[in-house]
């Protein structure tokens, strides 16, 4: 049976889809799920912290608007801004300034969150946030979009 994906383009019209709470003071806009991982855009406001975590895979995270600072080195990523993130790579980051930090970004692996004990406390995988989503448009009375699903 061929792929239904295969040989067209999929667009999706991100300025329009709804921001899908994660935790406090983030949510994310998926774009894509994959076997191996998946693509968003994640929004953090101002005074917001991605908790400590560890990546078992590649991670690309280009900033579209908003600032955000690396936690432990104070390196700041502004609008333009790329980050790679090899695999194994432990870091937590924080929203800076008065405006929300947008950043695409494409995960490979999972993300392992850490306690002060370098404890795994969650993962997350391609698997739990297509499921996050699900239950979103469920309760949201929400089509899937079928564009986000690889294969």
């Amino acid at each position: 049976m061929r792929n239904a994906t295969a040989g067209r383009a999929w667009p999706l019209d991100t300025a329009n889809m709804d921001w899908i709470p994660t935790g406090p003071g983030k949510s994310c806009r998926p774009l894509r799920f994959a076997p191996d991982g998946w693509s968003e855009l994640m929004r953090m406001e101002p005074g917001s912290v991605v908790a400590l975590h560890r990546h078992t895979g590649d991670v690309h995270a280009l900033n579209l608007s908003g600032s955000r600072e690396i936690i432990g080195t104070g390196e700041l990523v502004g609008p333009g801004g790329y980050v790679y993130e090899p695999p194994g790579t432990i870091d937590t980051w924080g929203a800076i300034g008065t405006q929300p930090c947008i950043v695409h970004i494409k995960v490979t692996g999972v993300v392992e969150y850490l306690d002060e004990d370098g404890e795994v406390t969650e993962t997350i995988s391609a698997a739990t946030q297509h499921a996050l989503y699900l239950r979103w448009c469920e309760r949201h009375g929400r089509q899937p979009a079928r564009q986000l699903i690889s294969g």
